[in-house]
């Protein structure tokens, strides 16, 4: 079976790193990965050993690359399209009726959150990515809840497979002391990590204002990722008088060693899937403060692993972060930690994803 994905390329988030890493498990042969701009995400996959075909745009308005798109399909014999975010959606809703492809999709965000912010021309985007979710032939949901979701725009059940993320589990990685050094950080510092795109539905507010009610100097929130709203959320930060505990690192590479010097991990988020910064901080044993999103509360089921509060709530954000500060001062939230990798390793490995994947695969060919 030939399997054919395809993404705009331009992601920097989980999705960028969802497709890597499955596409890295499936047999390389019958795989190839199609973006629609050159960069990080691209590199990787070549890294990874993985076919990549470029279909360069001009710009994301450019759709002249359609009809080349469709010839390759179809001269390949792909015998899955499978689609990640609303510009490949897009782009598989015009080519539905001329590809022999059976077209595919994971569903990684809420599809009505997608373009918040973004004034008329969101609502248009909006509008069409929901038009092409509706042409699908088969849905991955990240999680139980966007199977719901799903299921409320129309789409029937049995037309969903639910496919939680997963990760390689590596050893924890040794702790970077060079890092507190270059961020002027201390070892008495309570180190908390946020790795989100600065984006409206990550939530950043949330934790700025719990942070500012708790008024502890010595809590440092390390932002790790970049996005629409940077220059909102640093005036954010200067207006909360925050610049001395917020530093903003922008897109790294380097998670594992980041997660090496936090003490916790956070995730503040108005939707989300099956977010794979948190598998990423579980590998690390790092114990999580997130809201009650998508299959968060599947990976922290109790209080044994980390802390599931209320979206948009920044006052049970902030008891939660108290506690794990006291935990972390009376030494035992790193136990918590140790819990969560234990977890978390026994449930969500990439093997899994993608054995479940193939296998969802092959049985859609035959329905």
């Amino acid at each position: 079976m030939k399997i054919v994905h395809m993404i705009s390329g331009g992601e920097t988030g989980g999705s960028r790193k969802h497709v890597v890493t499955l596409l890295a498990k499936l047999p390389q042969e019958d795989t190839c990965l199609i973006v629609l701009q050159e960069g990080a995400l691209a590199q990787e996959a070549r890294k990874a050993g993985i076919r990549v075909e470029l279909f360069e745009q001009t710009s994301r308005y450019d759709i002249s690359v359609l009809k080349r798109i469709v010839s390759f399909i179809n001269q390949e014999g792909f015998d899955v399209l499978h689609t990640h975010g609303p510009r490949a959606n897009f782009f598989g809703a015009w080519m539905k009726k001329r590809i022999r492809s059976t077209w595919v999709t994971t569903i990684h965000s809420d599809p009505k959150l997608d373009f918040m912010k973004t004034g008329i021309k969101g609502k248009l985007f909006t509008k069409l990515n929901l038009l092409a979710i509706n042409r699908i032939d088969y849905f991955f949901a990240v999680s139980e809840r966007f199977k719901e979701n799903l299921v409320s725009f129309g789409i029937p059940a049995e037309k969903i497979q639910t496919i939680y993320n997963g990760i390689d589990f590596s050893p924890v990685t040794d702790k970077q002391v060079g890092l507190l050094e270059e961020w002027n950080l201390k070892e008495t510092d309570f180190i908390m990590t946020m790795v989100a795109r600065l984006h409206p539905v990550k939530g950043h507010d949330t934790v700025f204002q719990a942070l500012k009610n708790l008024n502890s100097p010595n809590m440092k929130l390390l932002l790790v990722g970049d996005g629409p709203i940077k220059d909102e959320l640093v005036t954010m930060v200067k207006t909360m008088s925050l610049e001395n505990q917020v530093l903003f690192l922008g897109f790294r590479k380097d998670i594992p060693e980041i997660y090496s010097i936090s003490h916790i991990s956070l995730l503040a988020s108005h939707s989300e899937s099956f977010p794979l910064s948190l598998l990423e901080a579980a590998n690390e044993e790092v114990p999580i403060v997130s809201t009650d999103v998508g299959g968060v509360n599947m990976l922290i089921p109790d209080q044994r692993f980390g802390w599931v509060v209320p979206i948009k709530d920044a006052t049970s954000y902030q008891v939660a972060l108290d506690q794990a500060y006291a935990e972390h001062r009376a030494g035992t939230l790193s136990e918590k930690g140790v819990e969560l990798r234990n977890f978390a390793k026994s449930k969500y490995s990439l093997d899994n994803l993608a054995k479940l994947t193939v296998e969802t695969y092959k049985r859609i060919r035959l329905m």
